[in-house]
């Protein structure tokens, strides 16, 4: 009885780890992007199961035993850049550092979230630099003139859509640009923030719609707008900040290519995964939540805060500001064909 129930399942993780080198932009093969350390425990424990369990009397029992010991292997190694023996991305910042210090909290607060205090507690108590907020409608607006006097410089696009997006700061906000990028009812904040030292950086604070049924049944919007803030980021002259819920896991084909294509860094990479959804989900979670930057900044402290009420854990990140050290840092490289690709993605057809 446990036999045919363990081919069943070592075909299905076979099968949904092929998926994704399937490149069409239809959210029933994207979707599979997204559970890669789910693949490997449910790989690891179906390995193990059937190496004890199967007879191993006919070929097909041996073939399906390489099939899992590869795709373990090949799971192992996607997963590998998250975890806290690879090498990290982002250098960490040491005592002696002299760059201007600052922090920035992200948070997509659920629109429909009733526990607006959870949040206005949280922000009292880490009183971050530069705070982030996505799906802000007019309620959730409404209640965040709470921490007025606390924040003096803001932007925003307040939609009741769960697409509207605010930007708070304490730091001088130079100025400060709405943009529609892909979709007309689909907001980024462009800010050029000026630090304490003088220091002066770009921020781009993106939410893009996720590839879901019956809202968006592809990825094409979202990954043109992330691409597109890559090549906006790659060609700016500022040292650079990409921050927000991206609707897309870390370790995926499009991430990839922006990482590549914009020569951003990412700080998780060798120190977690920092799953940010679906905060009441355990098994289920996803880093979605994003903070790239130019190798011009340096890692202080990187945390997932606690639970706000929303599907989202909010996001914390201390950085120091050391455009002096940036030689330091290797940034991913985009070859011919790299580019080509994120060209080709951008230039398609959206709805």
């Amino acid at each position: 009885m446990l036999a045919p129930l363990l081919y069943f399942l070592s075909l299905f993780i076979l099968i949904v780890t092929f998926i994704p080198f399937i490149r069409s932009d239809y959210w029933a093969f994207r979707v599979f992007d997204y559970p890669r350390l789910q693949k490997w425990f449910i790989n690891l424990a179906v390995l193990l199961a059937f190496s004890f369990i199967v007879n191993f009397e006919h070929w097909y029992d041996w073939a399906l035993l390489g099939g899992l010991i590869a795709n373990f292997l090949y799971l192992s190694y996607l997963i590998y850049p998250f975890l806290p023996i690879a090498p990290t991305e982002v250098k960490l910042a040491t005592p002696q550092s002299s760059g201007s210090r600052f922090s920035l909290m992200i948070s997509n607060v659920l629109e429909d979230n009733p526990h607006k205090d959870r949040l206005l507690t949280l922000i009292r108590e880490r009183m971050p630099d530069l705070l982030v907020l996505s799906e802000t409608g007019h309620v959730w607006a409404g209640a965040m003139h709470a921490i007025d006097a606390e924040y003096p410089y803001r932007a925003a696009k307040v939609l009741d859509n769960t697409y509207g997006i605010m930007l708070f700061s304490r730091l001088e906000i130079l100025e400060s640009e709405i943009r529609f990028l892909v979709e007309d009812d689909v907001p980024s904040i462009f800010a050029k923030i000026r630090l304490a030292d003088g220091g002066t950086f770009q921020l781009i604070c993106i939410h893009p719609t996720p590839p879901v049924p019956g809202e968006n049944t592809r990825s094409t919007e979202r990954d043109k707008e992330i691409l597109m803030v890559g090549k906006i980021a790659k060609e700016s002259a500022l040292p650079v900040i990409v921050t927000g819920d991206l609707n897309d896991v870390a370790w995926s084909y499009t991430n990839d290519l922006f990482q590549r294509t914009s020569g951003l860094l990412d700080p998780r990479k060798g120190r977690g995964f920092f799953n940010t959804f679906h905060a009441e989900h355990r098994f289920m979670r996803y880093p979605l939540d994003h903070i790239f930057c130019s190798p011009h900044f340096q890692l202080v402290h990187l945390e997932r805060l606690p639970y706000i009420g929303s599907d989202h854990f909010p996001m914390w990140v201390e950085l120091a500001y050391e455009p002096t050290e940036a030689s330091q840092q290797r940034q991913p490289a985009a070859d011919q064909e790299t580019e080509a690709e994120a060209q080709k993605k951008m230039a398609k057809p959206t709805r």
